[in-house]
């Protein structure tokens, strides 16, 4: 539900320009890192960073897995800055809070947003270890009038009525694809629907069974309140989530989610989906048309 605790427009300039006074590196991509997956930002070379605590008006992580640095720095060459942690619903901010960030990179001149997450694989091809490449979402919050985007709107940020049919950008999932694929990860990619739950309770049986009718292949708790603000300020949304656990959708079944496998699978993938991010960045251009250059395997 709307807060009053929301970020103004005023505080997210008021802090990206506090960011920009600090570097000089001007990015034009922004990766969030998801649950064990903040290897990510150790990758940036002349990197940069600062604590969330240490900057203003900016929320801070509490969630285990999240080391809660932003770090700024060059990722094949192209300007990034990396969010080792994000936050959460369950953790008790509000959502438009939890969301400034996109704003916050929006102002700091960023064109294109990267959403990585772990989440609990629905769709009964998928194993743990997969990685889904999101090319739409169920906002279960959303039905509940849990969106970001409730309450007063700022035309300086976006329209009142964002289409969100277009959300995860085509080029961008066709372009993963493509670079997957010369990676040799095609036996572990997928495309599919991610459903957002609030957290932080693991979903039930009947949960699970109910989202996979309803179309969903991976469910989390994180990545779509942030695609539907990052879309209403005009950033290019790409996002992926790694398959972390599979569902329990068998009242036989003795298995159990445990956000300690979430971890542990996430560093078994981090070095492949760190390949698979910096090429994707590499072979980005931001230009007018912002098309995309030449596909770049390694």
């Amino acid at each position: 539900m709307y807060s009053q605790t929301a970020i103004s427009y005023e505080k997210c300039k008021e802090t990206a320009d506090w960011l920009l006074a600090q570097t000089t590196l001007r990015p034009l991509v922004a990766v969030v890192c998801g649950s064990g997956l903040g290897g990510l930002g150790d990758i940036l070379k002349d990197a940069v960073s600062f604590n969330y605590q240490d900057i203003p008006n900016f929320p801070q992580s509490t969630v285990h897995g999240h080391a809660g640095r932003l770090v700024f720095g060059k990722l094949k060459g192209k300007s990034c800055v990396c969010m080792q942690g994000r936050f959460h619903l369950y953790e008790g901010y509000p959502i438009q809070k939890i969301t400034a960030p996109m704003r916050i990179f929006k102002l700091l001149g960023v064109k294109t947003v990267i959403l990585t997450n772990a989440a609990g694989g629905l769709n009964e091809k998928y194993k743990v270890g997969d990685v889904m490449i999101i090319k739409d979402h169920i906002n279960m919050p959303g039905f509940a009038g849990c969106n970001p985007l409730v309450g007063p709107n700022d035309e300086r940020f976006g329209t009142r009525f964002p289409c969100m049919s277009d959300a995860y950008d085509r080029e961008l999932r066709q372009l993963a694809t493509h670079v997957g694929e010369e990676l040799g990860f095609r036996d572990f990619m997928h495309e599919g629907v991610y459903c957002v739950l609030g957290g932080p309770s693991f979903e039930t049986i009947a949960e699970c069974r109910m989202l996979r009718i309803l179309g969903a292949d991976a469910v989390g708790m994180s990545t779509v309140h942030e695609a539907i603000v990052a879309r209403h300020c005009g950033l290019r949304v790409f996002a992926l989530s790694l398959i972390t656990n599979q569902a329990v959708m068998d009242y036989d079944s003795e298995e159990k989610a445990n956000h300690q496998e979430v971890l542990q699978t996430g560093k078994v993938r981090s070095e492949q989906l760190a390949n698979l991010v910096s090429t994707m960045v590499m072979s980005m251009k931001h230009n007018s048309g912002d098309m995309l250059d030449g596909m770049c395997g390694q």
